[in-house]
């Protein structure tokens, strides 16, 4: 599958030290944490270590003095460094999971505030799939990394110094004769456990085919049918399922090699250490306690090795997962205020904490906080180098009128409220807002004049009030209950079960088409914008719910500044002017009437749309409708 979403990072052959360096600053935060986190880990290492050194004496003094041996010393030792490694084992568990959680916290959060700045040809780049990873999967494994990474690489290293220490300083020679096992010890872990992530990975890569799979055959079930495609299905799927089956053997006879090969190894150390310590036993160069010291040693030496290689590995491994992570968090928006306007707002806002009243009537830019014209001057746009969608557009629109746009898909009208939105911005000319360039104003104030109303408005998951009233978060419930009538949409939102406290689903999947259409029309009217748009607002429904909503738009559109991009014709012959686009370019211009005297684009729009509708109206027995 070509979904981004669904491929897996790839292994990465070299550690990207700068790019860790700057992972490792999310985890600075929590230094108050990860200090005595890394030092509980270094007392562990010492203390087991030094668990081997009491029994090294305690054997010593049994085979020397026998019964007469005093060992309440050595039991009480023991049991003091036994008591240490259980505090400091409670102490990086908690401090680790604080580390490991409030690093996720604060990645999440901050991707998530990431996105609320990017500019909509972010998105246009990147499927959701793919930005719902970077906040929730990729998170979590790097702050898991940075929690309980740092503290297993903290034992691993100490562990491996204080053992290493020990027996150099004891007996050199026989550390030298246990050593001889790493090499070929660190290799084969190495091996494994780079093969072991790979395997694993591409298992997990089809178990999330194979759960896309299953999701688009349980939601296109009724289309598998109607087309009889159901062999088809199947066989694809068993493609999908016999290739997780040999992804996941793969990873079962990797991880049966793995284990006994280590275990071989890691007797081959202690084998070494019976042999050559045995040796010098015989020869009473060393006691039998340094002997079975050394053999302990030499049982858990691979142990700290193959946290080192298992680290290291799935630090390559997550490496990509750094990469998108932190490129998200780098990510600039394309549409954003310039520094210049970023300091007025600042020192505007500054001055309104002083309480300075010669500022009244001004935008929080310090500019005037008016729309009395809109300017297309010159206006190029492409969505993409070298493919145009708009060429030198030019268009004025006085504070209150309702422009409409009509024409051929894809001939540039919704890209034309794009603009205007500053969703993007234009490659060449200028959009201006009461004759100022509006990337000298306030990227927020702007927005903040808009109300919108599209084809599939969305809805968010909670209830009819709370919907509307995203539009303004303070807003009271005799506002909301006028907004509500004023769309239209207050007589079936007290025929639900629950009224204004019914629940609408995710994305409003309780309700019609038409009824969401209403909800966000109540929801723009409670925002009171001064700007106005709406986008193909009435294409997909009824003739009745088509006349409610342009009840609601009538309403709204008073003393408002509107854009109406239409797909029915009949809902905008009120507007103060119609254009045709088609190419990027105005072909037409005019009142409805002027038009349709015209004869033009769009009287053959008009009157070929008003042939059909009319049918349809005969077939559904409606009376009949004037053309003009």
């Amino acid at each position: 599958m070509d979904d981004p979403t669904l491929q897996e990072e790839e292994f990465q052959g070299s550690l990207n030290v700068r790019l860790w360096g700057r992972i490792f600053r999310h985890a600075m935060p929590y230094k108050r944490f990860l200090v005595p986190m890394v030092v509980a880990g270094v007392a562990t290492s010492g203390a087991e270590a030094s668990l081997a050194l009491v029994m090294r004496h305690v054997i010593n003094a049994a085979a020397d003095q026998g019964r007469q041996a005093v060992l309440w010393p050595y039991a009480l030792a023991y049991m003091g460094l036994v008591a240490v490694i259980a505090v400091c084992v409670c102490l990086f568990i908690v401090l680790g999971g604080k580390v490991a959680t409030g690093v996720s916290h604060d990645m999440r959060r901050s991707g998530f505030a990431k996105l609320q700045e990017l500019s909509f040809s972010y998105y246009d780049r990147r499927p959701v799939g793919w930005l719902l990873a970077r906040l929730t999967s990729d998170c979590e494994r790097l702050s898991r990394l940075l929690g309980w990474g740092v503290l297993d690489l903290t034992w691993a290293v100490s562990f491996l110094a204080v053992v290493t220490v020990i027996m150099l300083v004891i007996k050199w020679p026989l550390a030298l004769a246990v050593f001889i096992v790493l090499p070929p010890l660190g290799w084969v872990t190495h091996y494994f456990q780079k093969r072991l992530l790979l395997s694993s990975r591409t298992a997990r890569k089809i178990n999330s085919m194979i759960t896309a799979a299953y999701n688009e055959s349980l939601m296109g079930v009724r289309t598998t049918k109607t087309l009889v495609r159901e062999a088809q299905n199947l066989s694809e799927f068993t493609g999908l399922a016999d290739q997780m089956f040999r992804a996941s053997v793969l990873n079962a006879l990797q991880g049966a090699l793995f284990w006994p090969m280590v275990m071989l190894l890691g007797s081959a150390g202690v084998g070494m250490a019976l042999w050559v310590g045995g040796l010098y036993v015989i020869e009473k160069v060393i006691d039998i306690g340094t002997l079975i010291l050394f053999i302990a040693f030499a049982q858990r030496f691979f142990e700290p090795i193959h946290e080192l290689s298992r680290i290291f590995t799935e630090i390559l491994g997550a490496q990509a997962a750094a990469e998108r992570v932190q490129g998200l968090l780098d990510t600039e928006a394309d549409v954003r205020d310039l520094p210049q306007v970023a300091e007025a707002i600042a020192a505007r806002r500054a001055l309104r904490q002083g309480g300075d009243p010669t500022r009244d009537g001004l935008a929080p830019d310090g500019l005037p906080d008016r729309l009395d014209e809109i300017e297309f001057r010159d206006v190029s746009f492409a969505y993409k180098a070298g493919q145009p969608v708009l060429e030198h557009f030019n268009l004025k629109v006085r504070a209150g009128e309702t422009i409409a746009l009509v024409g051929p898909t894809g001939g540039g009208k919704t890209t034309i409220v794009s603009l205007l939105c500053r969703f993007y911005e234009p490659t060449a000319g200028q959009v201006l807002l009461s004759g100022v360039d509006y990337r000298q104003r306030s990227l927020r104030w702007l927005q903040s004049q808009l109300g919108i109303v599209l084809q599939s408005p969305h809805l968010f998951a909670g209830t009819v009030r709370e919907n509307i009233a995203y539009g303004n978060l303070a807003a009271g419930t005799d506002e909301i209950l006028r907004a509500a009538t004023l769309a239209s949409a207050h007589d079936f939102i007290l025929a639900m079960e629950k009224g204004y406290d019914s629940q609408v689903g995710p994305g409003g999947n309780r309700l019609s088409t038409g009824q969401k259409q209403l909800i966000a029309l109540a929801r723009a009217i409670l925002a009171d914008p001064r700007i106005f748009i709406m986008d193909e607002a009435t294409s997909s429904v009824d003739t009745e719910t088509e006349r409610l909503i342009q009840r609601g738009i009538q309403t709204l559109l008073k003393g408002r500044t509107s854009f109406v991009i239409a797909h029915r014709l009949s809902t905008i012959r009120s507007a103060d002017r119609i254009l045709v686009i088609e190419k990027g370019r105005i072909v037409e211009e005019g009142r409805h009437l002027d038009l349709i005297r015209l004869k033009g684009k769009y009287h053959r729009l008009y009157t070929s749309q008003f042939t059909r509708e009319r049918e349809e109206e005969l077939l559904r027995g409606e009376p009949r409708t004037s053309p003009a």
